[in-house]
Protein backbone atom coordinates (compact mmCIF):
# COMPACT_ATOMS: atom_id res chain seq x y z
CA UNK A 1 0.00 0.00 0.00
CA UNK A 2 1.14 3.63 -0.85
CA UNK A 3 2.36 5.57 2.07
CA UNK A 4 0.61 8.82 2.50
CA UNK A 5 1.45 11.47 1.46
CA UNK A 6 1.21 15.59 2.05
CA UNK A 7 -1.65 17.65 0.85
CA UNK A 8 -1.10 20.21 -1.36
CA UNK A 9 -2.77 23.67 -1.13
CA UNK A 10 -5.23 24.24 -3.46
CA UNK A 11 -4.15 27.76 -4.89
CA UNK A 12 -6.20 29.41 -7.11
CA UNK A 13 -5.09 29.84 -10.81
CA UNK A 14 -7.08 32.11 -12.03
CA UNK A 15 -6.05 35.21 -10.14
CA UNK A 16 -3.34 36.29 -12.88
CA UNK A 17 -4.85 38.79 -15.05
CA UNK A 18 -3.56 37.56 -17.78
CA UNK A 19 -5.12 33.89 -16.68
CA UNK A 20 -8.47 35.69 -16.65
CA UNK A 21 -8.14 36.81 -20.05
CA UNK A 22 -7.27 32.97 -21.11
CA UNK A 23 -11.02 32.18 -19.06
CA UNK A 24 -12.71 34.82 -20.46
CA UNK A 25 -11.72 34.35 -23.96
CA UNK A 26 -12.92 30.78 -23.26
CA UNK A 27 -16.01 31.63 -21.97
CA UNK A 28 -16.69 33.96 -25.08
CA UNK A 29 -15.61 31.22 -27.31
CA UNK A 30 -18.48 28.80 -25.64
CA UNK A 31 -21.01 31.41 -26.09
CA UNK A 32 -19.98 32.14 -29.59
CA UNK A 33 -19.93 28.57 -30.56
CA UNK A 34 -23.78 28.38 -28.59
CA UNK A 35 -25.09 30.63 -30.45
CA UNK A 36 -23.55 29.14 -34.05
CA UNK A 37 -24.93 25.62 -32.78
CA UNK A 38 -28.15 26.58 -31.79
CA UNK A 39 -29.05 29.01 -34.96
CA UNK A 40 -27.45 25.81 -37.29
CA UNK A 41 -30.07 23.56 -35.67
CA UNK A 42 -32.68 26.13 -36.34
CA UNK A 43 -32.06 26.42 -39.90
CA UNK A 44 -31.71 23.40 -40.61
CA UNK A 45 -34.40 21.56 -38.05
CA UNK A 46 -31.77 19.02 -36.72
CA UNK A 47 -31.11 18.81 -33.25
CA UNK A 48 -28.20 17.04 -31.43
CA UNK A 49 -27.48 13.92 -29.42
CA UNK A 50 -25.11 13.33 -26.89
CA UNK A 51 -23.30 9.93 -27.24
CA UNK A 52 -22.21 9.71 -23.70
CA UNK A 53 -25.37 10.43 -22.60
CA UNK A 54 -26.76 7.73 -25.04
CA UNK A 55 -24.71 5.28 -23.46
CA UNK A 56 -22.74 4.59 -26.75
CA UNK A 57 -19.49 6.50 -25.49
CA UNK A 58 -15.81 5.62 -24.45
CA UNK A 59 -15.35 8.45 -22.50
CA UNK A 60 -17.17 11.79 -20.47
CA UNK A 61 -19.67 9.83 -18.33
CA UNK A 62 -17.03 11.06 -14.48
CA UNK A 63 -18.06 9.41 -11.31
CA UNK A 64 -16.77 12.61 -9.05
CA UNK A 65 -14.25 11.92 -5.96
CA UNK A 66 -18.02 13.00 -3.75
CA UNK A 67 -19.84 10.34 -5.73
CA UNK A 68 -22.09 12.86 -8.36
CA UNK A 69 -21.96 11.43 -11.81
CA UNK A 70 -21.07 14.28 -14.45
CA UNK A 71 -21.89 14.07 -18.05
CA UNK A 72 -18.72 15.13 -19.22
CA UNK A 73 -14.89 15.19 -18.48
CA UNK A 74 -14.24 19.22 -17.94
CA UNK A 75 -16.85 19.71 -15.50
CA UNK A 76 -15.51 22.79 -13.40
CA UNK A 77 -18.54 24.09 -12.59
CA UNK A 78 -20.66 21.04 -11.31
CA UNK A 79 -23.11 22.13 -14.21
CA UNK A 80 -22.99 19.23 -15.78
CA UNK A 81 -23.95 17.03 -12.74
CA UNK A 82 -26.78 14.62 -13.59
CA UNK A 83 -26.72 13.17 -10.29
CA UNK A 84 -24.94 11.50 -7.09
CA UNK A 85 -24.85 7.80 -6.17
CA UNK A 86 -24.69 9.21 -2.28
CA UNK A 87 -29.09 8.46 -3.23
CA UNK A 88 -29.51 6.83 -6.42
CA UNK A 89 -28.49 4.01 -7.97
CA UNK A 90 -26.14 4.44 -11.27
CA UNK A 91 -28.96 3.79 -13.28
CA UNK A 92 -31.44 6.05 -11.16
CA UNK A 93 -29.11 8.66 -12.20
CA UNK A 94 -28.58 7.58 -16.00
CA UNK A 95 -31.83 7.78 -16.87
CA UNK A 96 -33.05 10.17 -14.66
CA UNK A 97 -34.85 13.84 -14.89
CA UNK A 98 -31.63 16.11 -15.17
CA UNK A 99 -30.02 13.53 -18.07
CA UNK A 100 -33.16 13.55 -19.48
CA UNK A 101 -33.46 16.88 -19.89
CA UNK A 102 -29.72 17.12 -21.60
CA UNK A 103 -31.52 14.68 -23.95
CA UNK A 104 -34.30 16.94 -24.52
CA UNK A 105 -32.73 20.31 -25.06
CA UNK A 106 -30.00 18.80 -27.27
CA UNK A 107 -33.01 17.17 -29.80
CA UNK A 108 -34.79 20.44 -29.73
CA UNK A 109 -31.12 22.14 -30.79
CA UNK A 110 -30.21 24.00 -27.54
CA UNK A 111 -26.84 23.36 -25.97
CA UNK A 112 -27.99 22.17 -21.87
CA UNK A 113 -24.82 23.39 -20.70
CA UNK A 114 -21.82 25.50 -22.36
CA UNK A 115 -19.31 22.27 -22.45
CA UNK A 116 -21.33 20.87 -24.87
CA UNK A 117 -20.38 22.78 -27.77
CA UNK A 118 -16.34 21.64 -27.23
CA UNK A 119 -17.24 18.25 -26.74
CA UNK A 120 -16.43 15.22 -29.01
CA UNK A 121 -19.79 13.22 -27.95
CA UNK A 122 -21.94 15.98 -29.47
CA UNK A 123 -23.54 14.17 -32.74
CA UNK A 124 -26.03 16.06 -35.31
CA UNK A 125 -29.48 14.09 -35.50
CA UNK A 126 -29.51 13.07 -39.04
CA UNK A 127 -31.88 15.08 -41.77
CA UNK A 128 -35.26 14.80 -41.68
CA UNK A 129 -37.03 11.73 -43.99
CA UNK A 130 -40.23 12.68 -45.84
CA UNK A 131 -40.84 15.57 -43.54
CA UNK A 132 -40.06 13.63 -39.99
CA UNK A 133 -37.41 14.80 -37.90
CA UNK A 134 -35.17 11.95 -36.64
CA UNK A 135 -35.84 11.01 -33.75
CA UNK A 136 -32.66 10.70 -30.94
CA UNK A 137 -31.04 7.64 -29.83
CA UNK A 138 -32.49 5.62 -27.61
CA UNK A 139 -30.18 5.80 -24.41
CA UNK A 140 -28.99 2.30 -22.78
CA UNK A 141 -26.70 2.08 -19.79
CA UNK A 142 -22.95 2.42 -20.92
CA UNK A 143 -20.68 -0.45 -21.15
CA UNK A 144 -18.03 1.22 -23.53
CA UNK A 145 -16.00 3.33 -20.59
CA UNK A 146 -16.18 5.97 -18.41
CA UNK A 147 -14.34 7.87 -15.94
CA UNK A 148 -13.49 7.38 -12.23
CA UNK A 149 -11.91 9.89 -9.99
CA UNK A 150 -10.29 8.62 -6.99
CA UNK A 151 -9.23 12.56 -5.84
CA UNK A 152 -9.38 15.93 -7.11
CA UNK A 153 -6.22 17.12 -5.38
CA UNK A 154 -3.52 17.79 -7.29
CA UNK A 155 0.27 18.40 -6.91
CA UNK A 156 0.87 20.75 -10.20
CA UNK A 157 -1.05 23.39 -10.95
CA UNK A 158 -1.70 23.55 -14.75
CA UNK A 159 -2.59 26.74 -16.60
CA UNK A 160 -5.70 25.03 -18.65
CA UNK A 161 -7.04 23.38 -15.50
CA UNK A 162 -9.47 24.76 -13.57
CA UNK A 163 -9.61 22.24 -10.93
CA UNK A 164 -9.28 24.16 -7.72
CA UNK A 165 -13.05 25.63 -8.84
CA UNK A 166 -14.16 22.27 -9.19
CA UNK A 167 -12.84 20.96 -5.97
CA UNK A 168 -14.43 24.31 -3.94
CA UNK A 169 -17.57 22.49 -5.06
CA UNK A 170 -17.33 19.21 -4.02
CA UNK A 171 -19.61 17.52 -1.80
CA UNK A 172 -19.10 17.81 1.68
CA UNK A 173 -15.27 18.90 0.04
CA UNK A 174 -14.80 15.39 -0.41
CA UNK A 175 -11.59 15.49 -2.58
CA UNK A 176 -10.41 11.88 -2.20
CA UNK A 177 -12.84 9.17 -2.46
CA UNK A 178 -12.35 6.55 0.65
CA UNK A 179 -11.46 3.24 -0.11
CA UNK A 180 -15.16 1.74 0.94
CA UNK A 181 -16.94 4.02 -1.45
CA UNK A 182 -14.17 2.99 -4.00
CA UNK A 183 -14.99 -0.97 -3.33
CA UNK A 184 -18.93 0.06 -4.42
CA UNK A 185 -17.00 1.75 -7.55
CA UNK A 186 -15.70 -1.43 -8.43
CA UNK A 187 -18.40 -3.54 -8.18
CA UNK A 188 -20.62 -1.24 -10.35
CA UNK A 189 -17.54 -1.53 -12.95
CA UNK A 190 -17.61 -4.68 -13.24
CA UNK A 191 -21.96 -4.87 -12.84
CA UNK A 192 -22.12 -2.40 -16.14
CA UNK A 193 -20.00 -4.89 -17.69
CA UNK A 194 -17.00 -1.67 -18.47
CA UNK A 195 -14.45 -2.67 -21.39
CA UNK A 196 -12.60 0.29 -20.38
CA UNK A 197 -12.05 2.38 -17.11
CA UNK A 198 -10.28 5.60 -17.24
CA UNK A 199 -9.17 6.25 -13.45
CA UNK A 200 -8.51 9.81 -14.17
CA UNK A 201 -10.21 13.19 -13.98
CA UNK A 202 -9.50 16.44 -12.38
CA UNK A 203 -6.51 15.60 -9.87
CA UNK A 204 -3.38 13.33 -9.51
CA UNK A 205 -4.49 9.27 -9.09
CA UNK A 206 -1.12 8.98 -6.86
CA UNK A 207 -1.81 11.47 -4.64
CA UNK A 208 -4.66 9.22 -3.30
CA UNK A 209 -3.06 7.60 0.06
CA UNK A 210 -4.59 4.31 -0.85
CA UNK A 211 -4.13 4.23 -4.18
CA UNK A 212 -2.28 0.37 -3.83
CA UNK A 213 -5.07 -1.32 -2.63
CA UNK A 214 -7.89 1.06 -4.69
CA UNK A 215 -5.86 -0.39 -8.08
CA UNK A 216 -5.44 -4.39 -6.80
CA UNK A 217 -9.16 -4.39 -5.76
CA UNK A 218 -10.37 -2.64 -8.87
CA UNK A 219 -8.01 -5.32 -11.27
CA UNK A 220 -9.55 -8.00 -9.03
CA UNK A 221 -13.11 -7.22 -9.62
CA UNK A 222 -12.63 -6.54 -13.25
CA UNK A 223 -9.72 -8.45 -14.81
CA UNK A 224 -10.60 -8.22 -18.08
CA UNK A 225 -11.41 -4.00 -18.03
CA UNK A 226 -8.96 -1.61 -19.78
CA UNK A 227 -8.11 0.11 -17.40
CA UNK A 228 -6.31 3.40 -17.93
CA UNK A 229 -4.54 6.51 -15.91
CA UNK A 230 -2.77 9.59 -16.63
CA UNK A 231 -0.51 11.15 -14.33
CA UNK A 232 2.43 13.81 -14.06
CA UNK A 233 4.64 11.47 -13.04
CA UNK A 234 6.16 13.07 -9.83
CA UNK A 235 4.57 10.80 -7.05
CA UNK A 236 4.64 7.95 -9.16
CA UNK A 237 8.11 7.30 -7.08
CA UNK A 238 8.48 4.21 -5.38
CA UNK A 239 8.36 0.54 -5.62
CA UNK A 240 5.36 0.16 -4.06
CA UNK A 241 3.44 2.47 -6.42
CA UNK A 242 5.22 0.88 -9.43
CA UNK A 243 3.98 -2.10 -7.91
CA UNK A 244 0.33 -0.96 -8.05
CA UNK A 245 0.31 0.62 -11.51
CA UNK A 246 0.91 -2.77 -12.56
CA UNK A 247 -2.66 -3.00 -12.71
CA UNK A 248 -3.09 -0.40 -15.02
CA UNK A 249 -3.41 -1.74 -19.20
CA UNK A 250 -2.02 2.04 -20.27
CA UNK A 251 -0.42 4.82 -18.54
CA UNK A 252 -0.26 8.05 -19.89
CA UNK A 253 2.84 10.47 -18.26
CA UNK A 254 1.43 14.16 -19.03
CA UNK A 255 4.78 15.82 -19.37
CA UNK A 256 5.03 19.15 -21.32
CA UNK A 257 9.06 19.51 -22.35
CA UNK A 258 12.19 18.22 -21.86
CA UNK A 259 13.28 20.16 -19.35
CA UNK A 260 11.69 22.41 -16.35
CA UNK A 261 11.44 25.63 -17.54
CA UNK A 262 10.10 24.57 -20.83
CA UNK A 263 7.44 22.37 -18.69
CA UNK A 264 7.05 24.97 -16.05
CA UNK A 265 5.26 27.19 -18.38
CA UNK A 266 2.48 25.67 -18.28
CA UNK A 267 2.79 22.69 -15.47
CA UNK A 268 3.12 24.96 -12.30
CA UNK A 269 5.17 23.32 -9.21
CA UNK A 270 5.86 20.30 -11.78
CA UNK A 271 9.29 18.74 -11.96
CA UNK A 272 10.86 17.34 -15.17
CA UNK A 273 13.62 15.75 -14.05
CA UNK A 274 11.38 13.54 -11.75
CA UNK A 275 8.70 12.93 -13.62
CA UNK A 276 11.27 11.71 -16.99
CA UNK A 277 12.53 9.50 -14.34
CA UNK A 278 9.32 8.27 -13.18
CA UNK A 279 8.60 7.15 -16.41
CA UNK A 280 12.10 5.56 -17.02
CA UNK A 281 11.89 3.36 -13.58
CA UNK A 282 8.47 2.34 -14.52
CA UNK A 283 9.75 0.87 -17.75
CA UNK A 284 12.44 -0.77 -15.73
CA UNK A 285 10.12 -2.36 -13.36
CA UNK A 286 7.53 -3.43 -15.95
CA UNK A 287 10.68 -5.23 -17.68
CA UNK A 288 12.53 -6.31 -15.34
CA UNK A 289 9.05 -8.61 -14.66
CA UNK A 290 9.19 -9.46 -18.39
CA UNK A 291 5.32 -8.01 -18.42
CA UNK A 292 3.98 -5.57 -21.61
CA UNK A 293 1.78 -4.06 -19.39
CA UNK A 294 1.07 -1.30 -18.50
CA UNK A 295 1.72 0.30 -22.05
CA UNK A 296 3.23 3.45 -21.20
CA UNK A 297 3.16 6.73 -22.96
CA UNK A 298 4.85 10.06 -22.88
CA UNK A 299 1.66 12.56 -23.68
CA UNK A 300 3.17 15.69 -24.51
CA UNK A 301 1.13 18.45 -25.13
CA UNK A 302 1.88 21.17 -27.94
CA UNK A 303 2.44 24.69 -27.14
CA UNK A 304 4.63 27.26 -29.23
CA UNK A 305 7.57 27.00 -26.65
CA UNK A 306 8.19 23.33 -27.13
CA UNK A 307 6.84 22.59 -30.72
CA UNK A 308 10.18 23.36 -32.57
CA UNK A 309 11.36 20.31 -34.18
CA UNK A 310 14.83 20.23 -32.58
CA UNK A 311 12.32 20.10 -29.25
CA UNK A 312 10.45 17.26 -30.51
CA UNK A 313 13.24 15.43 -32.03
CA UNK A 314 14.63 15.09 -28.45
CA UNK A 315 11.73 14.25 -27.06
CA UNK A 316 11.14 11.25 -29.05
CA UNK A 317 15.08 10.37 -28.64
CA UNK A 318 14.34 10.63 -24.57
CA UNK A 319 11.60 8.41 -25.20
CA UNK A 320 13.44 5.36 -26.94
CA UNK A 321 15.64 5.87 -24.10
CA UNK A 322 13.58 5.43 -21.30
CA UNK A 323 12.16 2.28 -23.37
CA UNK A 324 8.54 3.96 -23.09
CA UNK A 325 5.83 2.61 -25.64
CA UNK A 326 4.62 5.50 -27.34
CA UNK A 327 5.13 8.99 -27.25
CA UNK A 328 2.10 11.75 -28.63
CA UNK A 329 2.18 15.52 -29.31
CA UNK A 330 -1.30 16.71 -28.83
CA UNK A 331 -2.20 20.18 -29.73
CA UNK A 332 -4.58 22.45 -27.72
CA UNK A 333 -5.93 26.08 -27.92
CA UNK A 334 -6.03 26.73 -23.35
CA UNK A 335 -4.27 28.80 -23.20
CA UNK A 336 -5.14 30.72 -26.23
CA UNK A 337 -1.90 32.47 -26.06
CA UNK A 338 0.12 29.19 -26.25
CA UNK A 339 -1.32 27.52 -29.18
CA UNK A 340 0.96 25.46 -31.55
CA UNK A 341 0.70 27.28 -34.72
CA UNK A 342 3.76 24.57 -35.93
CA UNK A 343 1.27 21.92 -35.52
CA UNK A 344 -1.64 23.90 -36.65
CA UNK A 345 0.06 24.64 -40.05
CA UNK A 346 1.06 20.85 -40.78
CA UNK A 347 4.58 21.31 -39.69
CA UNK A 348 5.05 18.57 -37.41
CA UNK A 349 3.21 16.23 -39.12
CA UNK A 350 6.41 14.17 -40.04
CA UNK A 351 6.73 13.06 -36.44
CA UNK A 352 4.35 10.51 -35.97
CA UNK A 353 0.48 9.01 -37.13
CA UNK A 354 -2.45 11.50 -37.26
CA UNK A 355 -5.32 10.43 -35.27
CA UNK A 356 -7.60 11.67 -32.10
CA UNK A 357 -4.56 12.86 -30.21
CA UNK A 358 -2.75 14.55 -32.45
CA UNK A 359 0.18 12.51 -33.60
CA UNK A 360 1.42 9.40 -32.46
CA UNK A 361 4.57 7.54 -32.46
CA UNK A 362 4.84 3.66 -31.81
CA UNK A 363 7.99 3.13 -30.49
CA UNK A 364 7.32 -0.97 -29.69
CA UNK A 365 9.85 -2.97 -31.64
CA UNK A 366 9.01 -3.70 -34.67
CA UNK A 367 6.94 -7.63 -33.51
CA UNK A 368 4.47 -5.61 -31.50
CA UNK A 369 3.78 -2.44 -33.14
CA UNK A 370 0.72 -2.09 -34.97
CA UNK A 371 -0.96 -4.53 -32.47
CA UNK A 372 -4.03 -3.82 -30.42
CA UNK A 373 -2.83 -1.94 -27.42
CA UNK A 374 -5.76 -3.98 -24.96
CA UNK A 375 -7.85 -7.07 -25.17
CA UNK A 376 -11.20 -4.99 -24.79
CA UNK A 377 -9.79 -1.76 -27.06
CA UNK A 378 -10.63 -1.53 -30.49
CA UNK A 379 -8.69 1.58 -31.28
CA UNK A 380 -9.52 4.74 -32.82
Amino acid sequence: MATAQPQPQLKPNRTAPKLRLNWAFSDLYRKVLTWKLEAQAKISGRGYSCAALDGLSEYNITINSDQTVSCNCQDYETTGQIGSLRTNTFEEVFFGTKAQKFRDDLAAGKMPIPTCTRCGDLKRLPPAVNGVKSAPPKPHLPFRGMLLENTVRCNVDCTGCARENAASLRVNKQLVMPLAEMEKMGDLVQRLGMKQLFYLNLGEPFLSPTIGSELAMLRHKNPDCRIVTSTNGVLLNTDAKREAALNFSHIFFSVHGITNEMSEKYMHRGNFEKAYDAMKQMAMYRDARKLTEPLLEWKYLLFNWNDHPKHIERAIEMAREAKLDFISFWPTNNPFWGMSWRYRMGLLNKYGRKNWKGLELDLRPEGRRGTPIHKNYEGD
